[in-house]
């Protein structure tokens, strides 16, 4: 599933495309990839009809477009007269497993597993939504203040910034740790406590701040909480540099192009490989059914392991 870095190369090739346009109409042609709008493809089409674009934003693993008012003009921020209208609705995208946000010229060929799509009044690049597993969605959604303050989509007003966002609050998080009682690695994919870290990146940060996926959190010292922190920015932020991770064809940034990060794991999906500080092999555990990937001699498991 997407995490993090890859939403970010997609909500950052979209700001380009979707920035000030107005939509035109919007066509659902499977309803599963609207199945959280309540009020059914109906609603979810004309309440994007005629409804101007704000810039892109996202949280973790979500992103959205915001809405502006009908009849508002859209003005970039720092430009005088700015910020404009504040959004009062957002179309809300999670890409699941497959999920596909692509933009291209209107009259190009329609995949086969195109579910929704976007056209504008500039009669421009169409944005489309193409889903082969049908595990993502999209909805629109009113826009409210968020834990930190700022404006989000109802649906994600709950969970916590990420640590790639200046709203990350580092002492309300290593606080939250010693309070949970859990395993690291439990915690870090837990979106109250912090969002858009997902299984590669939680297993890469925890190899690079030598901790084991199972190391109680209320045994962590706040230097070990940090250094765990650094390393989950760290390595999203390289990830975000060669456009994310990409294991097979099925995430793609909007112009279709795979990211390359997955040339630079350490230990995610690295059985038995040899770790690259020390040479023993990569072991891999079951986790939530998942796996965990760590090194048994860089990562010791502790003695007191939380699951």
């Amino acid at each position: 599933m997407p995490e993090l870095p890859e939403v970010e190369v997609v909500r950052r090739g979209l700001e380009s495309w979707v920035t000030g346009r107005t939509v035109a109409s919007a066509e659902v042609l499977h309803p599963r990839a609207v199945r959280r709008h309540e009020e059914g493809p109906a609603d979810f089409a004309g309440r994007l009809a005629g409804r101007v674009v704000a810039r892109p934003k996202r949280r973790g693993k979500y992103m959205w477009l915001p809405l502006l008012p009908e009849g508002a003009d859209y003005v970039p921020e720092g430009e005088a007269g700015g910020p404009g209208a504040e959004p009062t609705e957002a179309m809300l995208a999670h890409l699941g497993m497959s999920g596909q946000l692509l933009v291209g010229e209107p009259d190009r060929e329609r995949h086969k597993h195109l579910r929704v799509r976007l056209t504008f009044t500039d009669g421009g690049s169409d944005l489309r939504f193409v889903d082969q597993r049908t595990f993502g969605h999209l909805l629109v959604a009113d826009v409210v203040p968020s834990r930190v303050g700022d404006l989000v989509p109802a649906p994600v007003a709950h969970i916590a910034p990420d640590p790639l966002e200046d709203a990350f609050d580092e002492e309300a998080f290593f606080a939250a740790l010693k309070r949970r009682r859990t395993g690291i690695k439990r915690a870090l994919l837990d979106q109250s406590l912090i969002s858009g870290v997902g299984n590669i990146y939680a297993d890469e940060a925890l190899w690079q701040a030598k901790l084991h996926w199972a190391r109680p959190t209320e045994t962590m010292t706040r230097a070990e909480a940090s250094r765990v922190l650094a390393a989950a920015q760290e390595v999203m932020a390289a990830a975000l540099g060669v456009g994310g991770t990409s294991f097979d064809a099925l995430y793609v940034n909007v112009n279709g192009e795979s990211g390359y990060f997955e040339r630079s794991l350490e230990a995610y999906g690295r059985r038995d490989e040899p770790c690259s500080r020390c040479g023993t092999p990569i072991r891999r555990d079951e986790f939530m059914n998942r796996s965990s990937y760590s090194c048994p001699k860089c990562q010791p498991r502790p003695r007191r392991a939380r699951y």
